[in-house]
């Protein structure tokens, strides 16, 4: 089955996190010295559904020099995006009204017309949930498990979270000096959508004195409670580590808007827990919002190996004759494991973690 590949096709999808490129670089190299070669779709599968629209047609080569020097690189030489979901592409009809289509048989329709023999998908639950229709209609896919959130199921870890998580970190120890100098609360958002494994990490190596995360609905008043408890204990500032994705017992995410073809987006859950706390200690609080600056930059060596380590074992799995799978990492190896069990579904934090529990034995607050 190995030797009916001549070229293979990459794509990125969704959010972008640091490690794409070293990923790319690893699947182009791998395939060429396999003798194969090796296109990629531009902006996740807009390359494709928009091709038109590109000068060079949405579909290029990938040479030995296209990658040259890229592993460092944030961002992705390809482009991505998360709007237009392929399975469900909104349309307008001419009474102004929106539907929404499967154009994935265009997608293979295309690749098969390129020459393209097998796909590798790089991407999250979205892209993988993509992948693995493809994959069910007959296209030869592996996948990559990216997302900074670290929420996708039967993996250890994602590339991208690790530089995350390292740069919240970061962030976190500064926040230290000037909240100590100001005697204030500083509220630190996170991403993580509905997962709250940065603000977790995070929080536990910054030392926050509270981390707020989707699996633990909090209480503002215990949260409260620990900033007062720190303040007459003559700590005149406290720092709280709030998941994107945080909500309140009895309450709901904070979301900011929704869009046909995508996601909703969250946002405003710290603003919310400053606001609050504010009013019942009558601290002075300040919000942070971290954002898309932990999705930028240099990908830290971790997540750079563990994205070389993806895209070599991509090409290794396509040799082998895999189809519909993902590689993960199982420590110290890297694994195989179906598509169908990964689509759609997300990891969260165990709240009865070593990690959770290491969190609440240093003192941590998580509001509840």
């Amino acid at each position: 089955m190995a030797a009916e590949i001549q070229t293979i096709a990459i794509n990125t999808g969704g959010g972008d996190a640091p490690g794409l490129n070293a990923v790319i670089r690893a699947v182009v190299l791998a395939a060429h010295n396999r003798g194969w070669n090796v296109v990629g779709i531009r902006d996740g599968y807009d390359g494709i559904l928009h091709a038109s629209e590109y000068p060079d047609g949405g579909i290029i080569p990938l040479t030995r020099a296209s990658v040259r020097g890229i592993t460092h690189l944030g961002g992705t030489i390809l482009g991505t995006t998360n709007h237009g979901n392929p399975l469900a592409f909104p349309v307008t009809q001419p009474d102004g009204t929106i539907v929404e289509i499967d154009r994935s048989d265009e997608i293979i329709a295309a690749l098969r017309k390129a020459g393209v023999g097998a796909l590798v998908a790089v991407g999250g639950d979205g892209s993988l949930s993509i992948a693995n229709r493809l994959a069910e209609k007959g296209l030869r896919v592996v996948g990559v498990p990216k997302t900074i959130d670290n929420d996708l199921d039967k993996t250890v870890i994602t590339f991208g979270f690790d530089t995350a998580v390292t740069f919240a970190t970061e962030c976190i120890d500064r926040l230290h000096s000037t909240a100590e100098s100001h005697r204030r609360v500083m509220v630190v958002e996170v991403m993580g959508r509905y997962a709250g494994w940065i603000a977790l990490n995070s929080g536990i190596a910054g030392t926050a004195d509270a981390i707020l995360i989707p699996e633990i609905p909090y209480d503002i008043n215990k949260v409260a409670e620990k900033v007062i408890w720190r303040e007459r204990s003559g700590r005149k500032f406290s720092i709280i580590v709030v998941a994107e994705g945080a909500r309140p017992k009895d309450g709901d995410y904070s979301v900011i808007g929704r869009e046909i073809g995508r996601a909703e987006r969250l946002g405003g859950a710290g603003a919310r827990v400053a606001d609050k706390l504010e009013r019942l200690t009558g601290k002075e609080t300040r919000t942070v919002v971290l954002g898309h600056l932990q999705r930028g930059g240099t990908p830290t060596t971790s997540d750079r190996l563990l994205a070389l380590r993806f895209g070599a074992a991509a090409v290794r799995a396509l040799a082998e004759g895999q189809s519909g799978i993902m590689v993960a990492l199982d420590p110290p190896d890297i694994r195989y494991v179906p598509l169908n069990e990964v689509a759609g579904r997300m990891r969260c934090v165990p709240t009865d973690s070593d990690t959770v529990l290491a969190a609440r034995d240093l003192g941590i607050s998580f509001g509840d």
